[in-house]
């Protein structure tokens, strides 16, 4: 069985922090709500800075924000 996440420690060269942007927290409260939460919990935000993570490689990536990775 995988460790929870809560239980790993971070990475040694996550040396950069990602500040969620208002658009994210606002699909992480989304998605707490959608499966019954009242707010967001660690995965929650874990997913939300993934996907503006995402977004943001495609946005610079050659050709622009594209809709398939």
């Amino acid at each position: 069985m995988a460790t929870a996440p809560w239980q790993k420690q971070p990475p040694p060269d996550s040396g950069t922090k990602t500040k969620l942007t208002p658009a994210s927290i606002a699909w992480a409260r989304a998605r707490a709500k959608a499966a019954g939460r009242r707010y967001p919990n660690l995965v929650d935000n874990m997913a939300a800075t993934r996907r503006q993570i995402e977004q943001e490689q495609r946005a610079k990536a050659p050709g622009g924000l594209r809709d398939h990775p």
